[in-house]
């Protein structure tokens, strides 16, 4: 039944934007620019079946894909498949690493902040993780960027590799990955961090209202050992965040990656979408509704572990 949910939501996603990219004004023959002549752009009109109406080009499309066909790219001139080949592994990447700084700071700092709930230290962060938190993930890119790298210029500004990597030791390859992640991930990672200490705080606030923790002070354990138990007993909420965080972590990525020249599934996008290039964006849509898909279904076997009484009989 959840597989079948997961598919039903990506087959709706994919299929809305389908219908709205061609509903919007424009096209491809458009997005070629105003040197093209009227009869040239008639050509490439007939040629792609751009003047079919959107019905029929739809059912074409979607005969394709069921054919496991994703079409051809007429900005990159090559299949979408070879599209997706290369930037998807960059952003999952890039989103991988977010996640996982995410989870941790935000576990690290709400636990810290639900075992002092209500102290003048615990009112400062909450402040400041709620400012991080209303910040866009693009506008913090760019102050990233203006700092760190056009400032400062501590960190490379674009892309993910240098122009002399191929010519670089394995060691010197190793660092100037990490110089180029640096300032992507931190862009992705910072609103992630206040998601989840906002939620992890208050699963740690309310664990520790909890009997067991007044019976484990009772029996004399030390504060940080009452800590860690109540700790463990507050995860679940944020298991279920962390599956939830994968479709805003995709949405983030797309402004982020475009921000720093990060070549993902986000650049390749609205590459597309300012190209017209119908294919790669119905292919981009696809694979992030199924991340968002896959993300709730791992929560879901993730919260399930962690409780058994949550799970479906």
């Amino acid at each position: 039944m959840r597989v079948l949910q997961s598919v039903a939501v990506v087959f709706s996603a994919a299929s809305l934007a389908f219908v709205l990219l061609h509903l919007a004004p424009g096209d491809p023959a458009t997005a070629l620019g105003e040197g093209i002549s009227p009869e040239l752009r008639a050509t490439i009109r007939a040629q792609y079946g751009l003047d079919d109406s959107v019905a029929t080009q739809y059912g074409r499309w979607l005969w394709s894909l069921l054919r496991g066909d994703w079409g051809w790219s007429r900005d990159q001139h090559r299949p979408v498949v070879a599209v997706l080949a290369d930037a998807l592994p960059r952003s999952l990447f890039l989103m991988g690493c977010a996640l996982s700084v995410s989870l941790v700071g935000g576990m690290l700092i709400g636990a810290w902040q639900g075992g002092r709930a209500g102290s003048r230290r615990d009112r400062t962060t909450s402040t400041a993780l709620l400012v991080l938190y209303s910040v866009p993930e693009f506008w913090l890119a760019l102050v990233l960027l203006v700092v760190f790298a056009h400032h400062l210029g501590w960190l490379p500004a674009t892309g993910i590799t240098d122009e002399t990597y191929r010519y670089m030791s394995t060691r010197q390859q190793l660092v100037d990955r990490v110089r180029h992640l640096v300032l992507p991930l931190t862009s992705l990672s910072l609103v992630g961090v206040a998601v989840f200490a906002r939620y992890q705080r208050q699963a740690m606030q309310e664990s520790m209202t909890h009997a067991f923790v007044r019976t484990a002070r009772a029996k004399g354990l030390t504060e940080s050992a009452v800590r860690r138990q109540a700790w463990r007993s507050a995860l679940l909420p944020v298991i279920t965040v962390s599956g939830l965080m994968l479709p805003a972590l995709s949405t983030g990525a797309v402004f982020v990656e475009r921000v720093f020249a990060w070549p993902g599934m986000g650049f390749a996008m609205i590459r597309a979408i300012e190209a017209r290039d119908y294919p790669v964006v119905s292919a981009c849509v696809i694979l992030g509704s199924a991340v968002t898909a896959l993300g709730a279904a791992l929560a879901d076997i993730a919260r399930d572990l962690a409780d058994p009484r949550l799970r479906t009989p």
